[in-house]
This record gives structure tokens, C-alpha cells and sequence, in this order.
């Protein structure tokens, strides 16, 4: 049992530091996660993740595998395309999924153009699926700051986005703006995405904050408590995760998010809330009345 779950970590700093740095993203991500399922955001948190690319490119070709310049242009892609895309919703009537569509699709192409005018296909690897394993001091002390600055933020505008997710309309009624709320919940989600492209890539990033949350929702209704089991899950999945990377040699980022998704297909079928057992159980079972004894 030593070997199989403790000695990969006991035995190896690369392993511990992509412990750490998984764990810290986890906490960061996954009351961000909650939120943008409550809100039928959940797509908009993967737009994002591939929004940030261009500008995560254009950090690349100005300094090269820096952390502060692609996070820098990465924040600054990602608010970009979110307040382009509500822009267009709120002035032509497009709706706003489709106006994201339109804009993600258009940054990914235009990120992927950009780090292959200027890098390696080794460097378009690493900043599309990332390199958990490789991380270092600088981008751990980053991610967990991240993490710390989220869970600090998130417990401040708790309330007002709770209530702004399930009764707007009072919220408006009290004089309750949650508008100030949104943004700060955007620019958290931006920020957490964009700490996660260097340890999953940007098309991993979104995984960790996603599948977590979306598994929370077939055990609670209760807003902090979703937020809660989304946090747990995403630990489990991180250790999980990296323990089959170790032993079976494959990528760490899709092993971290198909042990999330594996969660996750586990709450759809086991979940107490809402799950496919939980729901055939409650159902009513009608049987033949037995005939009257005579």
C-alpha cells in the first residue's frame, strides 16, 4: 500500500510540488465551477479557458516561457473576450452563448497561429495540455496565491451571487446589485484558468474546474455544500489522478481530468441528490393486488 500511494510522493519532489500545485487549484477552482453550473454558465468557463490562449501567445513571443508575461496576457485575453462577447449580446440580441462561441473560437485559432509562427510544436504542446510535473517554485508560489486570493474574494461576494443566482428579482426588489459581484466573479474565473494553463494547458484548465462541480450537484442542494463536495472531489481527483500518471506512465493533465470525469459518470449513477439509483428508488413500484383468498 506504501508503494502504491505514498512512495511516489515520499520518494520524488516533482511529485509533491504537482501535488501541491493540483490541490491549490482545486480549492481556487471549484466554488468557481459551482457557480458557473447554478448560473448555466458551465460552457462559458471552457470558452474562457480557450480565450485566454492568444494572449498567452503573444507573452510567449515577447519573453518566451515566461509565467508573468503569458499570465499577464492571458488575464488580458480572457477579460477581452468576455466583455466583447456581452457587448455583442447586449447590442445586437445575439445571445450571449453564441456570441462567446463566435469570439473562443475565433482567439483559439488565432492563439495556436501565434505560438506556431514563434515556438516549437514542443512549445504548442505545452502551453495547449501543459506540464503538471514540470512545475516550478515560481509557479507554485503563483498558483497558490491565486488559490488563496479566490477562496479570501469568493467568501466576500458569497452571498450576493447566491442570491443573485436563485432570485434575482428580489435582489433588484431590495435595491441588491450583484452587477459588481459578476464582475469580480469573472475576473476570478479568468485569473484561475489562467494559473492553471501552465500546469494543465489550456485545454485541460477548464476540466478541473468543471467536472468537480458538476459531480457536486447529484449529492447536495445546498449552495455551500455543492461548493464544498466540488472542492473534495477535485483533491481526490488531483491525488487520484497523479498516482495513475506515476504508475502507468501516461500524461498527467488528461490522467487528473479523466479521473474528474470518472467522478463524475460515478454521481450521475450514485448520486444521493439526483443520481440514476437515488431516482429509480423513489420511484413508486405498483404491484398486481394478490387475489383474495377464498
Amino acid at each position: 500500500m506504501y508503494d502504491l500511494i505514498i512512495a511516489p510522493f515520499a520518494d520524488y519532489e516533482f511529485m509533491r510540488r504537482a501535488l501541491v500545485t493540483c490541490l491549490a487549484l482545486a480549492v481556487g477552482a471549484g466554488p468557481l465551477g459551482v457557480f458557473l453550473v447554478l448560473r448555466r454558465m458551465s460552457l462559458m468557463g471552457d470558452a474562457i479557458g480557450h480565450a485566454v490562449l492568444p494572449g498567452v501567445a503573444v507573452g510567449f513571443m515577447v519573453s518566451g516561457l515566461s509565467l508573468g508575461a503569458m499570465t499577464i496576457g492571458g488575464v488580458v485575453a480572457g477579460l477581452t473576450v468576455a466583455l466583447l462577447a456581452g457587448l455583442t449580446a447586449r447590442a445586437t440580441g445575439m445571445k450571449e452563448d453564441a456570441s462567446l462561441a463566435g469570439f473562443y473560437l475565433t482567439s483559439l485559432a488565432l492563439g495556436v497561429m501565434l505560438v506556431s509562427l514563434r515556438g516549437s510544436p514542443i512549445d504548442l504542446l505545452h502551453i495547449l495540455f501543459g506540464s503538471i510535473l514540470a512545475v516550478d517554485d515560481q509557479g507554485l508560489l503563483f498558483v497558490v496565491g491565486v488559490a488563496s486570493a479566490s477562496t479570501l474574494i469568493m467568501s466576500v461576494i458569497f452571498r450576493p451571487l447566491v442570491v443573485e443566482c436563485f432570485d434575482p428579482v428580489f435582489a433588484r426588489t431590495v435595491g441588491a446589485n450583484g452587477g459588481w459581484a459578476h464582475a469580480i466573479f469573472l475576473g476570478l474565473v479568468v485569473l484561475n484558468l489562467v494559473a492553471a494553463f501552465q500546469a494543465l494547458g489550456t485545454l485541460m484548465a477548464v476540466g478541473l474546474m468543471m467536472l468537480p462541480a458538476l459531480a457536486a450537484r447529484f449529492w447536495s442542494e445546498d449552495v455551500s455544500h455543492i461548493a464544498i463536495v466540488a472542492t473534495g472531489l477535485g483533491l481526490l481527483s488531483s491525488f487520484a489522478g497523479l498516482l495513475v500518471s506515476y504508475h502507468f506512465e501516461i500524461a498527467s493533465g488528461p490522467a487528473i481530468v479523466l479521473t474528474a470525469a470518472a467522478l463524475y459518470l460515478t454521481s450521475i449513477v450514485a448520486g444521493s441528490r439526483s443520481g440514476l439509483l437515488a431516482r429509480w428508488l423513489r420511484r413508486p413500484h405498483f404491484h398486481e393486488p394478490h387475489e383474495a383468498k377464498r
